[in-house]
């Protein structure tokens, strides 16, 4: 299933429902919602919620159900780098940045892509970065049963760099460690080394 189909699922119940008060919000403000830039703003605003709070309506459990193959693998297995964007639910302002992802299998390995939409699964919800970083470790762990799980996400917080403190430089990291991670010292060390070694590229 693409990725486009796996996020046009209906929101809200009642279509036209946000739209209608992000038109209210709008002459609350000040705004003529009437006025030609504006028009369509509330029902664009509604379609674009509506994608980037998709991930209530999905279930991990059928996303990796299909995903998961029998190998002779017992090594740890680490996606990294995955670009991730989500909204912090105080102010409804984006945090956007990275989330790696290493677990050890069971003799079960997920399909790497199915790592990445996990993440999206849970980062197109109203979130807190750590509860984000948490959930993502938890949901590997009880889906595929593996040795262990680490999750770490680096992100940029536009509530901080467009408002209160206004440090734009700033990065917020959160790390989720389970199983032989968080009872093994080498194992995550292990995995903070291959995340953040020397051949990543510049940024």
């Amino acid at each position: 299933m693409s990725e486009k189909t796996d996020t046009l699922v209906d929101c809200p119940p009642k279509p036209g429902e946000i739209a209608q008060l992000v038109r209210r919000m709008l002459e609350v403000i000040g705004e003529d919602p009437n006025r030609e830039g504006l028009r369509r703003t509330p029902e664009r605003f509604e379609k674009a919620f509506c994608y980037l709070t998709s991930g209530y309506r999905q279930d991990p459990g059928k996303l990796l159900g299909g995903a998961m193959f029998q190998v002779c693998y017992d090594q740890m297995v680490v996606v990294r780098d995955i670009e991730l964007f989500s909204l912090c639910e105080h102010h409804l302002l984006p945090f956007f940045g990275r989330c790696h992802v290493g677990y050890i299998p069971r003799k079960r390995v997920i399909g790497l892509s199915k790592v990445a939409r996990l993440v999206n699964l849970y980062a197109r919800r109203l979130q807190l970065q750590e509860r984000l970083t948490r959930q993502i470790a938890e949901a590997v762990m009880e889906q595929t049963n593996p040795e262990g799980v680490g999750v770490v996400i680096e992100a940029r917080h536009l509530c901080m760099v467009m408002r209160g403190v206004e440090k734009q430089n700033s990065r917020a990291v959160t790390s989720a460690m389970l199983g032989v991670f968080r009872e093994h010292v080498q194992t995550r060390q292990e995995f903070l080394t291959l995340i953040h070694d020397s051949d990543r590229p510049s940024r």
